[in-house]
């Protein structure tokens, strides 16, 4: 009998073990850890979602008592399954299992479902690289083509993980009726702007065949850095010239790279130029066979008048800022770009978990990540806004912040970003195929 812990952040984790492990008998998966993500360790994984064999579900741990877990439970494997961390940081948890007493794996293709419609996958060599504007890009040239697009997203299940087992979201009720995450609100909130339907939850078998059961193909809206869920018929993945390098170091994202069909280079308009030389000989050696396409993202700001020569606080996407690495958003872009006399910075003023987050994240700079995991801690986002006092708040995340913070008064203006192509094949040829076979 194989025992398994399995390593994780709430999402990938519990993919892997109910495809690879809730039927299997001969293998007991003793549990999970958990990090990057607030209020998830100390939890079960549910008997509703673990299955037959786990009558009790599974308990999760802290990733920090991986030792004392891999010996009182006579660990055999320990599965690394999260992503957006640097090859270090995986072989250095490689060398505490192995130190503990245990083997160590990471899953591979093996974990991709099959789907009975096209899939496009967008994934990214780091999180923060663009792949929420890449993927709109995507399900707009094909719903331009005349197909029904059912977007999945990756998990992102911080809640009741029972109630989150299949999630569909089309309207903005949809997300005040799931009480989503700020997080999730980010990535779900654009497509239903634009009218899209987009899946998510923990059970992605379930996830699947909802989706397809509805639609010509299925996009698959990546997260972090990981892995898709399900098998791509056409493999995208967008890499960022701002963290160049960073496509050779981190994982899974450089399997993302060499996997990929196509390769999107972001950001070309602001990048450094020995950044982007950097990307592109990366990319010419690891994905020699991939189409090539350079783009930008530009920013729009809605009243630019609320930023020139005014003290600006700038809250931007939370995963970005934090285990992204990004010191910055699109936020501080628009923010310098529009003339603000002061990026006003947060952290003497940040409470509560807000300033663990700047402890646990010491390369960010005047930004506030727009963490919102649950009610408490969206209550001190709007406390440090308030300490702050700053003549306007520039909202960097893609999402209409002030519908669910209380800014007391305070203005503010949204900051929204696009896919431009600027060369290389057409994005629209090259999803023809994609296309044909639906």
């Amino acid at each position: 009998m194989n025992r398994v812990l399995i390593l994780g952040a709430a999402g990938r984790d519990f993919h892997n073990f109910n495809v690879l492990y809730r039927n299997d008998p001969t293998t007991v998966v003793v549990g999970f850890t958990a990090t990057q993500i607030p209020n998830i360790a100390d939890r079960r994984y549910p008997p509703e979602l673990a299955g037959d064999q786990y009558p009790d579900g599974i308990p999760i741990y802290q990733e920090a008592e991986l030792e004392n877990v891999i010996r009182t439970n006579d660990v055999d494997t320990a599965l690394f399954a999260y992503s957006d961390v640097s090859h270090e940081t995986v072989m250095h948890l490689a060398a505490r299992a192995v130190a503990a007493g245990a083997g160590f794996a990471l899953a591979g293709r093996s974990t991709m479902l099959e789907a009975s419609v096209p899939v496009v996958a967008v994934t990214a060599a780091r999180t923060g690289s663009g792949k929420s504007q890449t993927s709109r890009a995507v399900r707009r040239i094909l719903a331009d083509a005349g197909k029904s697009v059912a977007a999945i997203r990756h998990p992102m299940p911080y809640g009741d993980l029972v109630r989150q087992r299949v999630q569909r979201f089309a309207t903005a009720q949809d997300l005040d009726d799931a009480d989503v995450t700020i997080e999730e609100r980010e990535e779900y909130e654009p497509y239903l702007r634009e009218g899209a339907t987009i899946f998510a939850g923990v059970d992605y078998g379930d996830i699947l065949a909802a989706a397809q059961a509805e639609a010509d193909i299925i996009l698959w809206d990546g997260g972090n850095n990981d892995l898709p869920f399900i098998r791509p018929d056409l493999w995208i993945c967008v890499v960022d010239p701002h963290r160049p390098g960073h496509e050779l170091t981190y994982w899974p994202g450089e399997a993302n790279v060499r996997s990929a069909d196509v390769v999107v280079i972001n950001k070309v308009d602001t990048a450094p130029q020995e950044g982007l030389e950097v990307v592109r000989r990366n990319i010419a050696e690891l994905a020699p066979d991939a189409a090539v396409i350079e783009a930008a993202s530009p920013i729009t700001v809605e009243d630019p008048a609320l930023i020139s020569g005014k003290r600006v606080v700038v809250v931007d996407d939370g995963p970005t800022i934090t285990h992204g690495h990004m010191p910055f958003g699109a936020g501080v872009i628009a923010a310098k770009a529009h003339g603000a006399a002061e990026l006003v910075d947060p952290r003497p003023a940040a409470v509560g978990s807000i300033a663990r987050v700047f402890e646990a994240y010491p390369h960010i700079g005047p930004v506030l990540p727009a963490m919102g995991y649950g009610d408490e801690q969206r209550s001190e986002l709007e406390a440090t806004i308030r300490a702050l006092a700053p003549d306007a708040v520039v909202v960097g995340t893609p999402i209409d912040l002030a519908a669910i913070l209380d800014f007391d008064g305070i203005p503010h203006t949204q900051v929204t970003y696009e896919l431009e192509q600027l060369s290389g094949p057409p994005l629209v040829s090259l999803l023809d195929h994609v296309v044909s076979m639906a």
